[in-house]
């Protein structure tokens, strides 16, 4: 299937967009996708982050911030709803100012739905991992959460990946979406 024009901008726009973002703030586990260590209220993992190589727990990174961190994760939930509830012009509306500024609404508006029809409706999402920052490759210094949610659809089980910033007015919006493959 040939896809248009406009939607293969979208596409390219939110995954490079994204992936900068969601590869900045999690560490890959060798051999699998983008991961980070757990945070408290989620399921400890078989291995703790500390005895994975080079994994270190989020509050090793920036200690305190277990606040800043559930506050991120709410807001990225919250924005995902939106999504499932396919309110596409609320949830471009809603992100921060600096992907409104790099995801122009006409392509988003375009591109989304493509996106996310094929997935058919949401059967249960949970996050699974997230990490607190306060620096982001290619991105201005600022406080930043990605949070990994595993989510399952209609249509499939994948992973997505949602980055919030701490934007210009003080609210957590969305930054990063990294959509299920």
């Amino acid at each position: 299937m040939k896809l248009p024009r406009s939607l293969l901008v979208c596409l390219a726009l939110v995954a490079a967009f994204s992936a900068t973002t969601a590869q900045a703030q999690l560490k890959p586990k060798s051999g699998t996708g983008l991961s980070a260590p757990a945070t408290p209220s989620a399921p400890a993992p078989a291995t703790s982050p500390a005895a994975r190589p080079g994994a270190t727990a989020p509050s090793a990174q920036i200690p305190g911030n277990a606040a800043k961190e559930e506050e991120g994760k709410l807001a990225a939930a919250g924005w995902l709803v939106l999504l499932d509830r396919r309110d596409w012009g609320t949830a471009w509306e809603t992100t921060a100012s600096m992907f409104r500024a790099a995801v122009p609404l006409s392509a988003w508006m375009d591109g989304i739905p493509k996106m996310r029809e094929p997935l058919g409706k949401l059967i249960e999402r949970t996050p699974t991992e997230s990490v607190y920052k306060t620096t982001l490759q290619g991105k201005p210094d600022g406080e930043y959460v990605s949070v990994v949610f595993q989510s399952k659809f209609e249509g499939k089980e994948a992973e997505e990946v949602v980055t919030t910033v701490r934007d210009t007015d003080g609210r957590w919006r969305v930054t990063g979406y990294v959509p299920p493959q």
